[in-house]
């Protein structure tokens, strides 16, 4: 009896590694600081991103000083389109209760970022930096998709990917489809926080 409860313990912990290195990187955490959003209004909980300081390492460290800062919180996800994407982070005009009129125009104090392209794909649940149709005008804005968005690949800077509540920004509410997905009475990051 005691073989086989040992050749089933070896088996359990085998399927363990096997599921661990199976799984998508969106749920790995990695050597990068985790970005953590508690968010609120229609959905309410706690996004964990797994920032890649090391395909990105400045937009990584734009978003942690603006993170560390507290400029990230009452930001409103300002633009979410169903199964495709939520943006946020519009830390000059996408305060929660100011005029939103202009969310998703603005930047932040800090100069915009040049490029960093890599070959990661858009997943699900891959954040990745807003820009206008410059390449180089990332600044304080993110995304996070629902879906895998190949048409994205190599054109938008990868930041990092969620590894924890992947079931909160799903319940995040949804814009008008008709309006490119402007949200009235937005979703918001309460606090926004950096783990090492």
């Amino acid at each position: 009896m005691s073989d086989r409860r040992a050749a089933l313990r070896l088996a359990v912990a085998g399927v363990g590694l096997w599921l661990a290195a199976a799984l998508p990187l969106a749920a790995q955490d990695g050597p990068g600081p985790n970005l953590v959003i508690e968010l609120a209004g229609q959905a309410n909980g706690r996004i964990v991103i797994d920032l890649r300081d090391d395909v990105a390492p400045k937009h990584v460290a734009q978003i942690t000083t603006l993170a560390r800062a507290g400029a990230y919180d009452g930001v409103v996800f300002h633009r979410v389109i169903e199964g495709f994407m939520a943006q946020t982070g519009d830390v000059m005009y996408g305060k929660r209760g100011a005029d939103l009129s202009r969310a998703g125009m603005g930047g932040s104090d800090f100069p915009d970022l040049p490029a960093e392209f890599s070959s990661l794909p858009f997943d699900a649940g891959v954040v990745g930096m807003a820009r206008s149709r410059s390449p180089d005008s990332a600044n304080s804005q993110f995304f996070i998709t629902f879906a895998p968005a190949p048409h994205l690949d190599g054109q938008y800077t990868v930041v990092g990917s969620v590894i924890e509540g992947m079931e909160v920004l799903n319940a995040i509410k949804r814009g008008n489809s008709a309006a490119n997905g402007l949200v009235s009475s937005p979703d918001y990051m309460a606090k926004v926080t950096v783990e090492e």
